[in-house]
């Protein structure tokens, strides 16, 4: 028996659930509420945010394919760590080159891949506060995923959620029900409602009392 088969008594077993689509599409809002939903039922629970590990520990990394590549390598690294430990871990990066996803799936084992889906119309004329796809749109920024540079999107995630159809909580509920048919979970009630406490973990907005702004 090889030390990461090792399941130790009471432990919990760790999965990780994997967000991908493009920028603005939705990820960090519904792994945040995922995380608090975690929490609330007592699991050992981890966020792993792209922007947020890119100013840690991918600090440096430029956004050629291969930065790219190494950024979601270093965070596949880390949440093979923390699921072989018991962790629910939940990883929200870009992440958008299938090779790259299929290699951090196979590192990981205990993997759920969630493809949150968005268009970049709708992404550069409702979600784009700070006007990035609007630059990347005419030609201001080069490089920027979905416009000049490719989303490869996943052909079968084990969870696809439609944030152009589904609002937030509609998303959660749906992440939480496949979480449940999948066995990773007991039950998909929301536990959680109302504002939610910012995890300190992902890029989202926060307002001045500290809870996560609602982005759409």
């Amino acid at each position: 028996m090889t030390e990461q088969s090792i399941q130790r008594p009471g432990d919990q077993p760790g999965f990780t659930v994997w967000f991908t689509g493009l920028s603005g599409a939705g990820k960090s809002t519904i792994a945040e509420m995922l995380y608090h939903e975690f929490a609330a039922r007592g699991m050992k629970t981890e966020i792993l945010d792209g922007d947020e590990v890119r100013k840690n520990l991918s600090k440096g990394l430029g956004f050629s394919k291969e930065d790219r590549d190494t950024n979601i390598l270093r965070i596949g690294y880390v949440a093979n760590l923390l699921t072989r430990n018991g962790v629910a871990t939940i990883c929200c990066p870009i992440s958008p080159y299938k090779a790259t996803r299929d290699a951090v799936r196979a590192e990981v084992g205990e993997f759920v891949e969630v493809f949150v889906y968005a268009t970049v119309d709708e992404i550069a004329a409702h979600r784009d506060p700070k006007g990035l796809y609007k630059k990347a749109l005419a030609g201001e920024i080069t490089g920027f995923t979905g416009v000049d540079d490719p989303y490869e999107a996943p052909e079968d995630p084990e969870i696809r959620v439609d944030t152009l159809a589904q609002s937030p909580e509609e998303s959660l509920q749906y992440v939480l029900t496949r979480l449940k048919e999948l066995g990773r979970i007991d039950d998909d009630e929301i536990l959680v409602t109302g504002e939610r406490a910012h995890s300190g973990m992902t890029d989202l907005r926060v307002t001045h009392t500290g809870t996560v702004v609602k982005e759409h």
